[in-house]
Formats: structure tokens, sequence, C-alpha cells
């Protein structure tokens, strides 16, 4: 609970950090001040691009507590409004699962080295970076929490595997090395309800730690406040299970 008498500060700025095989790409980092330690969160963006939503995003998380880094995983993309970028890297097939594994493994061994660090850190993502968020937990060692927002394309069909998402991430689903927290709309599209049962079967089949939640009224990106897809009552309840769960496996 918010104490009024508490000090409260933060800063947050963008900054540079090795990524895929060591090349330097740039982040926004948000972090509360004070002495710490402190757990922390890599925010893993969406699809529309490394956009203000995910700047305030990870501000949020900074003040709930947290060390807070959003690498910009379209960096090699070029640089101009986060729409534009993203039009680039989707004309392109997206980035390579690959190279966004090698940015999030860039920005844990950040964290992680910080001397304000917990050394516990958690992944976050939405859309697209819902299903990296879970493919990072699966490949990348060393998360202690995951969360996926409606990430679609966690299950996939032979036919929708391309050279730079060569296998579903499902498959790696004996690989979760952390709890993994759900989050998804029984609207949306991608990933279906379908696609999230699909999900939840492997998940007990390989006796993984999870926490799914379904939310009805709700599609796609529900959180998103400037959107016409917002849903007011189910994204606050969705943030409060989030930071919930977060403490409960990060504090």
């Amino acid at each position: 609970m918010d104490d009024t008498g508490r000090y409260e500060g933060m800063l947050a700025e963008t900054i540079v950090l090795p990524g895929h095989r060591g090349e330097l790409i740039n982040a926004y980092f948000a972090r509360p001040l004070g002495p710490g330690p402190f757990p922390a969160v890599i925010l893993i963006h969406h699809m529309p691009g490394w956009d203000a939503w995910y700047r305030e995003a990870t501000r949020k998380f900074a003040h709930h507590g947290y060390l807070a880094l959003s690498p910009n995983l379209y960096f090699r993309a070029g640089h101009g409004s986060p729409e534009d970028v993203a039009a680039k890297v989707r004309a392109a097939g997206g980035v390579p699962d690959d190279q966004v594994l090698g940015d999030v493994a860039g920005a844990l061994s950040y964290l992680k080295a910080l001397p304000l660090s917990s050394g516990k850190v958690g992944v976050f993502g939405t859309c697209s970076g819902g299903r990296h968020a879970f493919l990072a937990a699966c490949r990348v060692p060393g998360f202690a929490a995951a969360v996926d927002c409606w990430g679609g394309r966690v299950v996939m069909t032979p036919a929708e595997l391309t050279p730079n998402q060569p296998v579903a991430p499902i498959d790696y689903t004996a690989d979760l090395s952390c709890p993994l927290l759900g989050i998804f709309g029984a609207e949306d599209q991608n990933p279906t309800p379908a696609h999230v049962a699909r999900l939840e079967e492997e998940l007990k089949r390989h006796g993984k730690r999870y926490e799914f939640h379904m939310y009805p009224d709700a599609g796609h990106g529900f959180f998103y406040y400037d959107r016409p897809n917002y849903r007011q009552a189910q994204a606050v309840d969705g943030w409060k299970k989030l930071f919930a769960f977060l403490a409960a496996h990060l504090a």
C-alpha cells in the first residue's frame, strides 16, 4: 500500500546495452531511486513497436518497485516513428526469434550485473511480446517469473512456421524454467481461447507452474487505454493480478 509520507523518486532514460551477438542496441530503463536492492523486469514490446505505451509501462513497473528495462528489438531496422519502423519489420516477416532471445539475454545480463539488482528478474510482454516472453522463459536461463499477455502464435501449425520463426514456442514448453502468468481475452482471435486451452494442456502435461486468466468481453490488447479494444474493468483487474504474481515470485 502506498504511504503518503514515504519518499518516492524515479530515474527513467534511454541507455545502450549489448544485445544479440554483442551488438549494441538501445533500451528504455526506469528504476526507483533508493539503495535497493530491487527485483527487475524485462518488458518485451509488441508488434506496433517500441512505442510510448511501452515507455509508460516501463515507468509503471518502476513505480511498483522494479528495475524495468525495455530493449528496442527493432533497433537494427533503423530509427523513426515507432509505426514506420514496425511497418518495415512487419514487411520483413518480423524479427528472428533467435535475435530476440539474444537481445533479451543481453538485457537479463545487464540487469543482473547492476549493484541495485536483487538478482531476481521477470519477463513481461504483450501481443508478439507475450509470445517472446514465453519463448524467453523457455530458452533463456535465469528468469524467476514470466508474464504472457495475449501472446499470439505460441501455438502454430507447420504452415505458419517461417525462417524467422522456425519453431512454435509451445514446442519448448518442457523447458519452461519459471512460473508463468497468462492473461487473455475471450474474444481474441490470436490467440483464440482454443489456442490458450492447447497451451494449458501442454503446461499440465509437463507439470509446469502457471496461472491463466481468461477475461470475458475482452479481445486482443485490452490493456491499451488509447485504443478502441481497451476494457477498463478487465484491464484494472489484470494489472492487479500481474503485480500480485510478480510480488509472489520476485520479491
